[in-house]
């Protein structure tokens, strides 16, 4: 008699998305986005997911004067806006940190060994919001031909300040959890950015489709919250059974 080995068809879809989500992780750490919820692996596939919008028109900001340093204004042959607020095409809303603010266990969670990248580019912070883990170390890159400086201003964690020559990064860690930390550079009073820091590895940041994606949470009631710099923060109570994927959106309304 042959025997036939019978594969759930419910693990195969697991390993694949786990596969494609490490390699998601992996390919964000390198561009200088966050290691997200998609880089823990556990054997559980739930997942929750779903887009930002902006309900309104996206306010207008006035172009960014560089004038004070040429280095910078010669980077920019077309004016650049401020990324205050940034929106996509549909009514997306992009730079949305999405995160487990209420339902993940307390324990220890691996730190990626990877770093969290910021780069000091065209004068101006890349990304603008970063999310990272508690541990985990910061590389910040210095890709112009000008000095700048980085200064994180934490309520949370240990405040530091240091110019940054061409070419020279520098490396730093926040040792605790904070959402967000507010950035700047002394030298071109334009440039600011946000980094959130994160205990626990279920977090994203939105790109410019609006979209986001929790994944490989164990089943639970969450509360899912979603925070951006000038339009505040929303929550959402969801609660997943195991093997389920929930999706929920969420729609910031415009104050200009």
């Amino acid at each position: 008699m042959k025997w036939k080995l019978m594969v759930p068809s419910v693990a195969v879809v697991s390993l694949l998305s786990l596969n494609s989500n490490s390699q998601m992780a992996a390919n964000s750490t390198m561009s200088g986005h966050a290691i997200t919820a998609s880089a823990i692996s556990t054997a559980s596939g739930n997942s929750i997911a779903g887009t930002i919008r902006l309900q309104g028109p996206v306010p207008k900001t006035s172009p960014i004067a560089m004038r004070s340093d040429p280095t910078c204004a010669q980077e920019h042959p077309q004016p650049v806006r401020a990324e205050d607020i940034v929106g996509g095409a549909g009514g997306t809303l992009e730079n949305v940190i999405v995160f487990v603010a209420q339902g993940v266990a307390e324990r220890p969670y691996d730190v990626p060994q990877a770093a969290a990248l910021m780069q000091q580019k065209g004068c101006m912070y890349e990304p603008h919001v970063l999310a990272m883990r508690a541990g985990q170390t910061l590389r910040v890159v210095n890709a112009d031909k000008t000095t700048h400086n980085i200064h994180p201003m934490p309520a949370n964690n240990r405040e530091w300040n240091k110019a940054q020559l061409p070419g020279q990064p520098i490396e730093e860690k926040f040792s605790r959890e904070e959402i967000a930390i507010p950035v700047k550079c002394n030298i071109h009073p334009w440039m600011h950015s946000y980094i959130a820091v994160f205990k626990h590895p279920y977090f994203t940041v939105t790109g410019k489709d609006g979209s986001f994606a929790l994944s490989h949470l164990p089943p639970g009631e969450y509360t899912i919250e979603a925070w951006h710099e000038k339009l505040g923060t929303m929550t959402q109570q969801v609660k997943i059974a195991p093997g389920e994927n929930k999706k929920i959106d969420f729609t910031f309304k415009s104050k200009g």
